[in-house]
């Protein structure tokens, strides 16, 4: 069930981007439907999961490696994931009225594909059951997370923001994953419920534990590492409500959770994680004191609240544990109301500065009461779920075992004065009536509905929550025990005349009167950067600047340099491997197994001869096409067509590529360079030129099993429903190799234009809006053009369909279709007509990979392995019986593919550009 909740939001999210600029504020109903319908799937599971049962769900990736996307639904995710769901229903009804005035469709539409995305991810994340499922959903949240920050990119901050907040939770998240290869290989398994039970203790699995903890650090922003989520309040008020208060940034403390009743043995991890969660607790509330923005000031106290969590979780008691469960679930409903509480009055009055606004809990009452309550809740007052998850946290503390307890329990009474300080602060800067004397500012319009009624449900939530703790309680109890057996979650809103109840009048008494210090004086006075900041900025710029010196010594902008270094390493390296093997027993190479493939092998080396020898560029470039196609002819020779075909294709528009290009270059080649005389060059060139003949004759000489071959050809037919076995290996046996060279094709095509594009972009320099008429103007080229073009679109789709079974498929397909492209550029039909621009290379680019892709996840939810092919026969009136393979649909995305790559690189190297008129040279290539 859990991997379908998942796919949902994938495909929600993906929509929301494709269709959402057209549906305007529509596009919530698509963002809105998958957090619903996971809200309600995992409300019903939930009884399942009360009753002991901990469904688990999954599908293997790569079985020979052990790979696999597995889910566990026990106690502590069902909680998790429940929170996920239910705030992200909220805070997206809540978006649905905060975009209400946005003029930017785009916007819109990103926000809520992102937003959908990063949910799925969450979700994924908290219900992860093995480490690498576990570690693929922290980091695709970690890069929603930049997307969501980054929203407003037009400003410097929200760059600078979303940039930082990348660099620390990526990077912890690759210290992260050097400590799972090293936990996983201590425990001899990747089950992360196993890894935890055999909790082993071997250095090894100590040094893999320490790395995980400093990448939970770095995403719950625990000190010193936490400066990176105060700036992520760039994000609008919905992205900061959900990922820096409820989900994202309690990631870390998931995994610490997770881990602590397993390794809290260990001598190190007590005083660590007090350490660490302590620093980060008060310093976080110290920080949120000296905030005047509402929403930074939030951010702070954000901060403080993820300390304090870590100090609970990292205890590693059950009882302070089952505490930190329940104060986990109070924090996302009071954090997550405040937070859209300040977008609310932002939204009302143009301000968040807590001196300037006066009079808003007059103009709003009903959100000035609901942020009350969930800010008492945030201090600790009752009958708020807030006090009875404090009072408990406090309970355990006292009553625990000296040591470390004490000095947690020491932090987190010290912590919680800041906490009601600030938290009183906020509340009275946003809603207060203030002086008349300076200048304020009021509400100057009422929110709507959609703007504070969440904030009220919120409230309210957190109210029936306190009143009915004790059943909440025992409900919770189920996700503490899923953590450590032992917990048992104790939540009352009357625990009696305890220390604990003693403590807490002391710290809303001290906190109280802070705060009303601070009112008195109305400002915190201070908003300049943080030290974290300041080490972030000056570690960046110095990385940037040991760059740039790097870059000066080893990027001289001389290409025959580039290639000089790189051939001689290669060179080097491949001639001393085969000079180390046996190099003597190669029996008798077969050089030509006919007199014709001799004879085409040696015009081929003669074209190559040849292509140095040129003087010129073209005449290079059409030998160099002459040794290309001579392969083709080779590969003929030895019976393969599908190769011969794709060979064929590639080495045209090759050399209708590089004769593009030559149009802005010199006819004749520059001199050498000085550094490299005559003999260096003809040196390095020989030896080159002898150690990949060498290479190639060593490996032409290995022995080379058969069993692989024959399975291949055995199990092409019956498995993989297709007679052609060069094309069943590329699209089904082998279908994730393909998969990752598609995806790397796309992406550097794309690359490759946007470099391309980058250099055009001069000041006053028109843009390339037609295609250039390459060659001669003529007119039965042309019209001749216009004929076959669809005629050869068709042939190019019959090839790629027929190629399961008989030479052809998706590549050799779009290099026809793409070849028909590149004729019309050149008979100058595009001049006329321009076709090719209407098509959107990179549309095609995205669904070929789609296709590619969603081939291989659709068999996921048919309960099969990831590229696992299906064979469908249909009854087709007046044909017969027609054989259907879904490896088709690969081969399809392949083909759309390489069409959107051709026509990428024509609508950079065919352009031209108009300056009244006229072409200007050299401002197309």
């Amino acid at each position: 069930m859990t991997e379908t909740l998942i796919g949902l939001h994938a495909i929600a999210g993906a929509a929301c981007l494709v269709v959402g600029q057209r549906l305007r504020r529509g596009v919530f109903v698509i963002a809105l439907a998958p957090l619903a319908i996971s809200l309600v799937a995992l409300a019903i599971r939930t009884g399942d999961v009360l009753d002991g049962r901990s469904p688990t769900s999954g599908a293997t990736w790569v079985e020979g490696l052990s790979l696999a996307f597995t889910f566990r639904l026990d106690g502590f995710a069902a909680v998790m994931a429940l929170v996920v769901t239910a705030i992200g229903v909220i805070v997206m009804i809540y978006a649905w009225g905060y975009f209400a005035g946005d003029d930017s469709p785009q916007r819109v539409a990103r926000f809520a594909g992102f937003f959908t995305l990063f949910a799925g991810a969450m979700l994924g994340l908290v219900v992860a059951r093995d480490v690498w499922t576990l570690f693929v959903f922290w980091e695709l949240t970690s890069v929603l997370s930049f997307l969501l920050i980054g929203l407003d990119d037009h400003l410097a901050h929200a760059r600078i923001a979303a940039q930082r907040a990348l660099m620390v939770t990526g990077a912890g998240g690759l210290v992260m994953l050097g400590g799972l290869v090293c936990l996983v290989h201590a425990a001899g398994t990747a089950d992360l419920q196993a890894v935890l039970e055999a909790a082993p203790t071997s250095t090894t699995a100590q040094v893999g534990v320490l790395l995980v903890l400093i990448g939970a650090f770095a995403k719950s922003a625990q000190f010193p590492l936490h400066f990176w989520l105060p700036g992520a309040m760039a994000a609008p008020t919905p992205v900061s409500a959900y990922l820096h208060s409820a989900t994202m940034v309690k990631a870390g403390v998931v995994v610490i959770a997770r881990f602590a009743p397993a390794f809290a043995s260990l001598g190190w991890w007590r005083p660590v994680l007090v350490i660490v969660g302590g620093a980060t607790m008060l310093s976080g509330g110290v920080a949120a004191l000296r905030r005047d923005d509402a929403k930074q000031a939030l951010a702070f106290g954000t901060v403080s609240q993820l300390g304090l969590l870590v100090v609970l979780f990292g205890v590693g008691e059950p009882e302070v544990t089952a505490a930190g469960v329940g104060l986990l679930v109070a924090h996302a409903l009071f954090k997550s109301a405040l937070f859209l509480t300040i977008g609310a009055v932002e939204h009302a009055t143009g301000s968040r500065d807590l001196r300037r606004l006066s009079g808003v809990g007059r103009a709003l009452p009903s959100l000035a009461v609901a942020a009350g309550l969930v800010t008492a809740s945030m201090i600790g007052l009752p009958p708020l779920l807030g006090f009875a998850a404090k009072e408990a946290a406090l309970g355990a503390l006292v009553d625990g075992a000296g040591g470390w307890i004490t000095v947690a329990l020491i932090v987190v009474v010290l912590g919680s004065v800041l906490t009601t300080a600030y938290s009183v602060r906020i509340w009275w800067g946003l809603f207060a009536t203030k002086p008349s004397a300076a200048e304020r500012e009021t509400v100057h319009h009422r929110p709507s509905p959609l703007l504070w009624a969440p904030v009220v449900v919120l409230a309210g939530a957190s109210l029936v929550a306190g009143f009915g703790s004790g059943a909440l309680g025992r409900r919770l109890t189920v996700a503490a025990s899923s953590l450590d057996e032992a917990a048992h979650v104790h939540l009352t809103l009357w625990p009696g005349l305890h220390v604990s109840l003693l403590l807490s009048v002391v710290i809303v008494a001290l906190g109280g009167g802070v705060a009303w210090a601070l009112i008195r004086r109305d400002s915190g006075s201070f908003s300049s950067e943080t030290m974290g900041e300041r080490a972030y900025g000056g570690a960046y710029a110095g990385l940037l600047e040991g760059a740039k010196r790097i870059t000066l010594v080893t990027q001289s902008g001389s290409l025959p340099v580039y290639i000089a270094v790189i051939v001689s390493v290669v060179v080097v390296v491949l001639g001393v491997a085969l000079a180390r093997g046996s190099a003597t027993e190669w029996g008798h190479p077969v050089v030509a197994d006919s007199v014709m493939q001799g004879a085409v092998a040696v015009l081929s080396a003669i074209m190559a001869v040849s292509v140095v020898m040129a003087r010129r560029r073209f005449v290079s470039v059409l030998l160099l096409g002459g040794v290309g196609q001579g392969l083709t002819v080779l590969f003929l020779l030895y019976g393969a067509p599908d190769l011969a075909l794709t060979q064929f294709m590639i080495e045209t528009l090759m050399i209708v590529a590089f004769v593009l290009v030559l149009r802005h270059l010199p006819r004749h080649y520059s001199a050498p360079p000085s550094w490299a005389p005559r003999a260096f060059r003809i040196g390095l060139s020989a030896a080159v030129g002898i150690t990949f003949a060498w290479f190639a004759l060593a490996a032409g000489s290995v022995d080379r099993p058969t069993d692989v071959t024959d399975a291949v050809e055995q199990l092409s037919l019956p498995e993989a429903g297709g007679k052609n076995v060069v094309n069943v290996v590329i699209v089904d046996f082998r279908g994730i190799d393909t998969m990752g060279e598609i995806t790397v094709f796309g992406v550097a095509a794309l690359g490759v234009a946007n470099l391309v594009t980058a250099s055009r972009r001069v000041v006053g320099a028109p843009r390339a809006t037609r295609f250039a008429r390459i060659g001669a103007e003529s007119m039965i080229f042309e019209q001749v053009t216009r004929m076959i073009f669809h005629m050869t679109l068709l042939v190019s789709l019959y090839i790629t369909l027929r190629g399961h079974n008989a030479p052809g498929g998706g590549f050799a397909g779009g290099l026809i279709a793409g070849a028909a492209f590149v004729f019309r550029v050149l008979a100058g039909v595009a001049t006329n007509r321009p076709f090719v621009s209407r098509v959107s290379p990179v549309a095609l680019i995205a669904l070929g990979l789609t296709f590619a892709v969603g081939t291989g996840f659709a068999p996921l939810f048919a309960g099969n392995e990831f590229l696992e092919s299906s064979i469908f026969h249909v009854d087709v009136p007046a044909i017969g019986d027609v054989k259907l393979v879904t490896a088709g649909v690969f081969d399809l995305g392949v083909y759309l593919l390489v069409i959107g790559v051709v026509i990428t690189v024509l609508s950079h190297l065919a352009s031209r550009t108009h300056s009244g008129g006229a072409v200007a040279d050299g401002m197309s290539s």
